[in-house]
């Protein structure tokens, strides 16, 4: 099992068919949900005081999505207790989608890769889809308020100039907050960045807390020179990167700057190859601690191992203090 990692394309690795990114694969979200399981299209977690839904995404050994999977294909534990699969999905759902895009001088030679990256994320998604831009460079600027609307995000960024210092963790802040407001429960954001910065008031620490604990799934496309001569912030950004979307089972794709389109479009694909599991937890009272879950796939048909991508721990709520539960 495994919830997040740092995977590497090539160009060769790209242009084999039906190539898959683990990326958005797991896209917990936590909060109250009063609904039946059987009334949510939502992939992201949630608890309630009955019922607790674990989106799911299996690749196999080439990063490659596995779909046809049913429930008995699972195993699910919660502080290594099984628990029986009780709701099973696979449904697709729209999502708000935050898009945090770096104009810092360090993307200068990149910044057409980067707009070509965001026309193939958008190629591939769901048509209900809504969004909102967020640039950075010296701070974070929304540039295109929600909408479902392509072209008017493109021609937003068609005036824009990479210049100045690299603001990623208050970009990422200022996503978040924005995130408040979305149409729909299903929400994550993009960010595609070298992963540097220098001019932000919040720290690494403090953001990877702050989408830790919300229900927004977050990932990355990191565009990464080949050269020797980097900057500290440069140096570091892959770690810092994964370091953000690995504490939300999200994950950051590590690619060189001419596979990045190609990295969008298998990451918007991916994001609609899941399956929800649910389940009522056994012996566990709502005492506010932090939930282990274990995801394993049983699948005696496949010679080669599987790979599950969740997140992997909820806390449950004080069903007495009537709190939301919150992610961690």
């Amino acid at each position: 099992m495994k919830n997040s990692r740092v995977a590497s394309l090539n160009s060769t690795r790209l242009l084999k068919p039906c190539l898959g990114l683990c990326f958005l694969i797991s896209i917990p979200w936590f909060q109250s949900h009063a609904q039946s399981p059987d009334a949510t299209s939502s992939r992201s977690m949630k608890v309630n005081v009955n019922m607790v839904l674990v989106p799911v995404t299996v690749t196999d050994a080439l990063d490659r999505p596995v779909m046809g999977l049913d429930s008995r294909n699972f195993a699910i534990f919660q502080d290594d207790q099984q628990q029986e699969i009780r709701y099973f999905s696979t449904e697709d759902s729209p999502i708000s989608i935050g898009l945090v895009l770096d104009l810092s001088k360090s993307m200068s030679n990149k910044f057409e890769i980067e707009r070509d990256a965001v026309t193939e994320f958008f190629k591939n998604a769901n048509a209900e889809d809504d969004y909102f831009v967020i640039t950075f460079s010296n701070r974070p600027t929304l540039v295109a308020d929600y909408t479902q609307s392509i072209a008017a995000i493109q021609s937003s960024l068609d005036s824009q100039i990479p210049d100045g210092n690299t603001a990623l963790f208050d970009a990422v802040s200022m996503a978040v907050a924005r995130m408040h407001t979305s149409r729909y429960r299903r929400r994550a954001l993009l960010i595609i960045s070298d992963g540097g910065d220098n001019h932000s008031r919040h720290h690494l620490k403090e953001i990877r807390n702050l989408v830790q604990d919300s229900d927004i799934d977050v990932y990355a496309i990191g565009i990464f020179d080949t050269g020797l001569f980097k900057s500290i912030e440069e140096s570091m950004g892959k770690k810092w990167l994964n370091r953000i979307t690995g504490a939300t089972g999200g994950e950051t794709i590590s690619v060189n700057p001419s596979d990045a389109p190609n990295a969008a479009a298998l990451i918007s694909r991916e994001m609609r190859d899941h399956y929800v599991l649910g389940y009522w937890p056994n012996g566990a009272s709502r005492d506010r601690r932090r939930r282990k879950i274990t995801v394993q796939v049983i699948s005696a048909e496949r010679s080669m191992p599987l790979h599950t991508h969740y997140k992997t721990a909820y806390i449950a709520a004080d069903v007495n203090a009537g709190a939301s539960p919150s992610p961690h």
